[in-house]
């Protein structure tokens, strides 16, 4: 079987092709124009090399050299590729459409035909929800978007999504624009924006108080694959938690920088409420992790290790306000023993490197700065090293539940490594790229795992309106979890053996929820690295 990125390349950019064959040697390879079959390039294979996360026997071909922009497919002896493009604007699409997933995602609001298509459906989740503490109590918590396949809110995996969307466009934000066709669109703000902005409103409702933060809305057990407007089912305010308030004024504090230039009443708004939340975590040094009370189901986002929620937190404030509080506290902790590049909903140290490194503000500590940007580096260069020796050039360790949102994770860190040694830029971008290659077809299945795109698309993925709305085209732009060799789910187990290679423990099917479900946080890093790869 031969592997590609089904969607294409852009002009300038590495091109390579994979070849299985477990059983005869192939030597050469061609490039056949669509329109004309004719031949443009023909190229000799390397090989084989034995991969050994998937079992497969690859020879391997580059075709860079083609830069004619047009359709194209390779062809061997025994057989050819799925089509695939080069030119200048091959992401933008899909950039865009693992973007407006997070307006598919919208809670509380009517998604009309204007903006969502043939996937619209009626208003949902708009009445108040019950304190689980105080259930005679409720609480007005409409808005935000729903993390997953499910119909849950969670402040923990939204805080993530929103500072992937932030960061794309601290980075690279001449990838978005004012026209992704949602509600928002032409207000002068870039659609990136008002998307994190939709999670960042809800987000304020989930403040108690005393300035802690409420760790999710969801109902006790998890619903049937309804539409969400039919969703009637009680929902429960869950207690507030150390890592959802950490979270919280972690993001609050990095929208007040990043919204200065477009509203700056919000902007006092967020640093406000990110500065109470900092003053609860201070008067709850102590508190454990949040666990789901008894006779809920519903996701938990548990994390008993909050060190690097609170740096985090820390090190956003500093950079929002200069205060030397923050940095006294960044001072005192940043040898703390966390990952330095871990960008998950569970191990943040990655946010909170970035964007210490890249404060714009007088009076860094060298010695602070020096040794986070040493430990991302070396990171970095472990993730590039491991692409080096991976079959199809990938960059990942372990495929567990989530392998594709972790491959997005590590292709972000790649990136921003790129930016801070640019002598080894070239590595680190290569393995990124590869990683986002694989995405789109690339790999052992030849599976394009997101939705609308590539030949071999996702079809079914764990995720109720696309299973509940009729239509047999699944919300185009969703990201699929990817393989899983944990095997978590009766529907995956029963679909592969026990022995099945990690980078093959996947299948396409709606009840495989440990490897097929969708969420805001795996999309959101994608956008980041679809909105890179876009213009770079």
């Amino acid at each position: 079987m031969i592997h590609i990125n089904q969607l294409g390349y852009k002009i300038n950019d590495k091109k390579e092709v994979f070849v299985n064959s477990p059983y005869c040697r192939v030597d050469s390879f061609k490039v056949i124009d669509v329109k004309s079959g004719t031949s443009v390039y023909e190229g000799q294979l390397k090989g084989p090399f034995l991969d050994k996360d998937t079992g497969d026997t690859l020879y391997k071909g580059e075709f860079t050299d083609l830069k004619v922009p047009g359709e194209y497919f390779v062809e061997i002896a025994v057989g050819k590729s799925y089509k695939f493009k080069i030119n200048e604007n091959v992401y933008d699409k899909v950039k865009d459409a693992l973007l407006k997933v997070m307006y598919f995602q919208r809670c509380g609001i009517e998604l009309k035909e204007e903006y969502a298509g043939p996937w619209k459906h009626g208003c949902c989740h708009t009445e108040d929800a019950y304190l689980y503490e105080e259930e005679g109590r409720k609480i007005e918590t409409t808005g935000g978007w729903h993390d997953a396949g499910d119909y849950g809110k969670y402040v923990v995996p939204a805080a993530k999504t929103v500072a992937d969307l932030l960061l794309a466009y601290q980075f690279v934000p001449d990838a978005f624009d004012d026209d992704l066709n949602i509600p928002e669109s032409g207000n002068r703000v870039p659609d990136i924006l008002d998307e994190a902005r939709v999670a960042l409103d809800w987000m304020f409702k989930m403040q108690a108080e005393d300035g802690g933060v409420y760790h999710k809305v969801t109902t006790k057990n998890f619903i049937g694959m309804d539409m969400p407007e039919t969703s009637k089912e009680k929902r429960y305010v869950f207690p507030i938690s150390v890592t959802a308030t950490a979270d919280f004024a972690a993001v609050m504090a990095m929208a007040s920088r990043v919204f200065k230039p477009y509203d700056e009443e919000f902007c006092q708004k967020a640093i406000s409420a990110a500065e109470k939340a900092w003053i609860w975590l201070i008067n709850n040094p102590d508190r454990e992790g949040f666990k789901n009370p008894p006779g809920v189901n519903t996701g938990e986002y548990g994390d008993v290790y909050d060190r690097d929620e609170r740096f985090w937190a820390a090190v956003e404030l500093y950079s929002a306000t200069g205060k030397e509080e923050y940095h006294n506290y960044i001072k005192e902790n940043y040898q703390e023993d966390f990952s330095k590049t871990a960008l998950n909903w569970q191990n943040v140290g990655g946010y909170s490197v970035i964007s210490y490194l890249f404060t714009e503000k007088e009076g860094l500590d060298n010695e602070v700065y020096n040794y986070l940007k040493a430990a991302f580096l070396s990171d970095a260069m472990q993730m590039a090293e491991r692409g080096k020796n991976n079959g199809y050039g990938i960059s990942l360790a372990n495929y567990i539940w989530g392998s594709n949102g972790v491959l997005m994770d590590q292709s972000i860190v790649l990136i921003i490594a790129s930016i801070l040694d640019k002598d080894k830029a070239d590595e680190y971008l290569t393995i990124a790229k590869n990683n986002f290659n694989y995405l789109l077809g690339c790999n052992a299945l030849s599976q394009s795992y997101i939705t609308g795109f590539g030949s071999q698309p996702i079809m079914h993925p764990h995720h109720r309106p696309s299973e509940a709305d009729g239509i047999e085209e699944p919300v185009p732009g969703m990201l699929s979890g990817g393989p899983n060799q944990n095997l978590q789910d009766e529907t995956l187990k029963r679909a592969v053996t026990e022995d099945v290679t990690p980078a093959r423990a996947f299948v396409d099917l709606l009840g495989s929820h440990s490897s097929n479900e969708i969420t805001t946080y795996w999309n959101s890093a994608a956008v980041f690295v679809a909105g890179y790869f876009s213009i770079v």
